[in-house]
């Protein structure tokens, strides 16, 4: 790598699960970071060393800051001086499932503002195919300023998996769409500090849906599996027992497995962005909007099976004391987002039942009014014990001996044989 770019700037806009990690990375290549977020709480803490993402280690942020590297704003004229800008911010959907770019779109207006020449551009946030080219370039060229000739643009969706060790930013291919070739020249040098290999593609648009397809294609699969546990259900079939199986073939099949539902800002948003995109070619893409609605009545079903598991004890759901074991939405990490568990609580709370969670990662629930329960405390006296998110951390082994209901919707007593013990 050429040590004369070690001083190069990069500009980082929302410090969240994707752009904390982000900044970190580029300061540990030597950059100097420039990090933004509107939240200028959030901006302070960082710069105290603070971490919110359990990704980034307090130790490794309060050393990137300390050096100098790194430091969080909230302030766009920060923004100018700096060679590349990388807009992390999310993509959420409307109460009605239409795509959310309001934050994108913030974004895109206040860096029009300070823009200047020479400098890269890059959306990672989630989209439809166009967004890049249609949404963001207009709003960037408010500033008088020509994309593709005064300043460069390119997308490169983010594709690291929360809490996970053996693939990260650096060992990840890194795809990216320029809207020219020197655009896509521009943002493989700056990525190329980070990643170990980088693909460029056509155009934004082939980045764009290339994020979407990784993301639908596991979201069609969730689903097929979890309409078949449903139904693997009524058939009285060990829906483990059948993936288990299916799973020992060395070809043609790759393993997924049934759960709660899909959590996350991704899986569950990310169908409804290109089902939305699709209708505007007149074309309607049924097959993801099947998945995604099987996906989101997984809950309804959970709750369905916690009725029939209470009503086999002769115990209705009201007056019932219910604890949730796990309600983030994937195991090892504090994002609830989308978390089908608060879909659950929700409609178990809205049915009268005593609710009670643990989960190490989730200190509260603002939203449900609950704070999470030490598991001993929180084992006792409990009418049924629910596994919703398997952390590692939890003995289950100890939870079935110690509770009298247990009702697994993950799979992760399988190895356990107990009378008190009941499986999706």
């Amino acid at each position: 790598m050429d040590h004369a770019a070690d001083t190069h700037r990069v500009g980082v806009v929302g410090l969240g699960y994707v752009g904390l990690p982000l900044a970190l990375a580029f300061a540990q290549s030597g950059s100097h970071v420039v990090g933004l977020d509107t939240d200028s709480r959030r901006a302070e803490a960082i710069n105290s060393g603070i971490s919110h993402i359990e990704d980034v280690p307090t130790a490794a942020l309060t050393e990137a800051v300390g050096s100098g590297l790194m430091r969080a704003t909230s302030n766009w004229d920060q923004l100018s001086s700096v060679d590349a800008i990388v807009i992390c911010v999310p993509t959420p959907l409307t109460d009605n499932r239409q795509p959310d770019l309001g934050p994108m779109i913030d974004a895109a207006t206040s860096l029009s503002r300070v823009l200047r020449r020479e400098q890269l551009v890059v959306l990672e946030s989630t989209t439809y195919p166009g967004t890049t080219r249609e949404r963001l370039v207009p709003l960037l060229e408010e500033s008088g300023l020509a994309a593709g000739r005064d300043f460069h643009v390119a997308f490169s969706p983010e594709r690291v998996d929360p809490g996970r060790s053996d693939f990260t930013l650096r060992n990840t291919v890194k795809v990216v769409g320029g809207l020219t070739d020197e655009c896509a020249a521009a943002a493989r040098a700056l990525y190329e500090r980070v990643c170990d290999e980088v693909l460029i593609v056509s155009a934004p648009e082939a980045a764009e849906l290339s994020k979407l397809l990784e993301n639908i294609f596991r979201s069609v699969n969730i689903a097929l599996v979890n309409e078949l546990a449903v139904l693997c259900d009524r058939m009285g079939i060990d829906i483990w027992e059948v993936i288990d199986a299916a799973a020992t073939k060395p070809f043609g099949f790759m393993r997924f497995d049934p759960g709660p539902g899909m959590g996350g800002h991704c899986l569950p948003v990310d169908p409804f962005y290109l089902s939305w995109k699709a209708r505007e070619y007149d074309f309607y893409t049924e097959f993801i909007e099947l998945a995604g609605k099987i996906n989101q009545s997984m809950p309804y079903f959970c709750v369905d099976k916690i009725e029939r598991t209470l009503n086999a004890q002769g115990k209705p759901v009201h007056g019932s004391r219910i604890v949730l074991l796990g309600v983030s939405y994937k195991p090892g990490v504090a994002d609830t987002r989308q978390s089908p568990a608060l879909k659950i609580l929700k409609l178990l709370g809205e049915g009268g039942a005593d609710l009670v969670y643990h989960d190490p990662h989730v200190p509260a629930l603002s939203e449900a009014g609950l704070r999470s329960t030490p598991l001993d405390e929180a084992l006792e006296q409990a009418d049924l014990v629910v596994i919703v998110t398997a952390h590692k951390e939890v003995d289950y082994r100890r939870v079935v001996e110690d509770s009298s209901l247990v009702l697994d919707f993950r799979g992760v007593t399988r190895e356990i044989e107990s009378a008190n013990l009941v499986r999706l």
